[in-house]
């Protein structure tokens, strides 16, 4: 029996060391950023105030009004508090870690995608603080006023996040990252159908809750296709690409001979006597 080609051997998982080691990475590069949050608090205002100008100008500011609305639903306000809070790091790093133990065909390119895009996140942290509507006048921290559960806004936790960190929002792009994921990983039409329904309700609940601006989901979508385009082309330059599918479903295929059809390989490694077009 011929070896089977490269790209149809099976993927090896990664080093589940080495994606620890990356995670310890990305928290040392946001604990960096969130050090200077502090000393900045007058650009970021400056900039969600600008921000929130150009919306208004443009007739596209949800915010105000959302938010006043979520505020009288006080139970509402609660799922959706604790939903803001939790659901970004659990969905995420769930689809992450089943990705990683049974997708590894795909693992690679969206583990990728997912570090580049915090990477881009945490830059324009630095470079373009802006502070959420919560901050502003006006609106309400409805996390903060209904005591979600594991708030970042409130007590301990409050410090060791990055308050001025509304542009772009990575809870959008983790949830449009899970939606990419998911949509690779399965062609069953429920799972599609939550993976598309999950980043709407993060949409919502980030605006609702006074969070991001429109813009802000804008900017985390944006970063989000840059990352996957980079990575995309970056493996076209190194040359190394993901198969599409599983190895233990491609066929092996070789040129036919002179007065002789082309053989294939069954999954059981006999020849089969088909004839390949």
């Amino acid at each position: 029996m011929l070896p089977l080609p490269a790209q149809a051997r099976a993927v090896a998982r990664s080093r589940w060391w080495v994606e620890l080691l990356t995670i310890g990475w990305l928290l040392f590069l946001y604990d960096a950023v969130t050090n200077l949050a502090p000393l900045r608090l007058s650009t970021a205002l400056g900039n969600a105030r600008g921000i929130l100008h150009v919306e208004r100008v443009l007739h596209v500011d949800p915010e105000l009004s959302l938010d006043r609305w979520l505020t009288s639903h006080h139970s509402l306000g609660l799922i959706l508090s604790d939903y803001y809070d939790n659901a970004h790091f659990v969905v995420t790093l769930g689809v992450l870690a089943w990705l990683w133990w049974r997708r590894a065909e795909l693992y690679r390119p969206l583990r990728n995608s997912l570090v580049l895009v915090n990477v881009i996140g945490f830059i324009v942290f630095w470079r373009f603080p802006v502070a959420p509507p919560r901050m502003l006048d006006g609106f309400t921290d409805v996390v903060a006023s209904t005591h979600a559960f594991g708030s970042w806004h409130t007590g301990a936790l409050a410090s060791a996040a990055n308050q001025l960190a509304a542009m772009p929002s990575l809870h959008m792009a983790w949830a449009a990252w899970c939606t990419l994921a998911l949509w690779q990983a399965s062609r069953r039409a429920v799972v599609r159908a939550l993976a598309v329904a999950y980043p709407c309700l993060t949409g919502l609940a980030v605006l609702a809750t006074g969070n991001h601006f429109l813009l802000d989901i804008v900017g985390g979508l944006a970063a989000l296709a840059l990352a996957v385009l980079l990575v995309g082309w970056l493996s076209g330059v190194t040359g190394h690409h993901a198969p599409a599918w599983p190895a233990r479903w491609r066929v092996r295929r070789r040129h036919a001979e002179p007065g002789r059809p082309a053989l294939r390989m069954s999954q059981t490694c006999y020849e089969v006597q088909d004839t390949v077009e």
